[in-house]
């Protein structure tokens, strides 16, 4: 155990406690957890040089105070939406972007919502199967609305990029970078 103590490929700690976000180790298993959610603790325990134990204990922390969230998600683009389109949402007198934004966040086409300062008050996501669904749901969502003063709708042409892709080897599956 004490060559262990002493490899230099032994994860980084700090002072500031396991349960912290911020803790070397913490960041590392994160960021592993990150490229992959399903990764085993042995493996993660492998790759940063400390036991099962401690990555089981770590992660179990993290998740007992709501700092670490392991969930499944959807990636809009591996499910091959044909239409995307970025929404810049100006909100009604009165009304504030919390209140739309917690009215359109149910809505399973829309993945991304961000409260903003400058020309809009929000900027949402729209994915869909076709263009259609776009149209209806601008027509149900957006432009019958009372809570929403205007709206410019940006139709997706190409995405050149998209750090939140849950691909990982996005070329080595076989499909083109540019597809």
């Amino acid at each position: 155990m004490a060559d262990r103590q002493n490899s230099p490929t032994r994860a980084k700690r700090t002072h500031q406690g396991i349960r912290s976000p911020g803790d070397d180790l913490n960041q590392q298993i994160i960021r592993l957890l990150q490229m992959d959610g399903r990764m085993a603790f042995s493996e993660i325990a492998q790759r940063l040089d400390v036991s099962e134990g401690t990555i089981r204990n770590r992660v179990n922390g993290l998740r007992q105070n709501n700092m670490l969230r392991i969930v499944a998600m959807s990636d809009p683009v591996a499910t091959e939406y044909t239409t995307d389109a970025m929404i810049g949402i100006n909100v009604a007198s009165g009304v504030s972007p919390r209140q739309v934004a917690a009215r359109l966040e149910n809505d399973p086409r829309v993945v991304f919502i961000l409260w903003v300062a400058g020309r809009y008050d929000l900027i949402i996501e729209l994915v869909s199967d076709d263009d259609d669904a776009l149209k209806g749901f601008l027509e149900r969502e957006i432009h019958t609305r009372d809570d929403i003063a205007n709206a410019d709708v940006m139709p997706g042409l190409k995405n050149f990029k998209n750090q939140f892709l849950l691909k990982q080897n996005w070329k080595e599956n076989g499909r083109a970078a540019d597809s």
